[in-house]
């Protein structure tokens, strides 16, 4: 059935469905030039790897918290309460999980640098300079 807002012709359709017809019989790229294939995904990616970065899920590094924490957050805000950066990561466009986490921390609780948010983050612990 032809709705009428396809992107493509119908000869460049049948012409797209051949071309992958060896892809998805043999389950694997049928190019002979290797360039044409994708790059595969590198294992140590810690965020392909093991999913994205979220500083409740077990596994998770204290490094990899801290990496993606200072990516948002740089060296402006500190020292700031958990409040004040639950609101800047807020503002940078963090993750959810990552505002969540922090604004799970006491309101008032106070940090010096990024490493004492990722402790905190990552160890539940107070982690702050109070």
């Amino acid at each position: 059935m032809q709705r009428g807002s396809d992107r493509l012709s119908v000869h460049r359709d049948d012409e797209m469905k051949h071309e992958l017809q060896g892809l998805l019989r043999s389950g694997h790229p049928t190019r002979v030039e290797e360039w044409h294939d994708p790059e595969p995904v590198a294992d140590d990616d810690p965020e392909v790897a093991g999913g994205p970065v979220t500083p409740g899920r077990s596994g998770v590094s204290l490094e990899a918290v801290r990496l993606e924490l200072a990516r948002v957050l740089g060296r402006g805000p500190f020292p700031a309460t958990a409040g004040e950066l639950a609101g800047v990561l807020r503002d940078g466009h963090a993750p959810d999980t990552f505002v969540q986490a922090v604004e799970a921390l006491p309101r008032e609780q106070r940090f010096a640098n990024v490493q004492q948010l990722a402790e905190a983050l990552t160890e539940g612990r107070s982690g702050g300079d109070g």
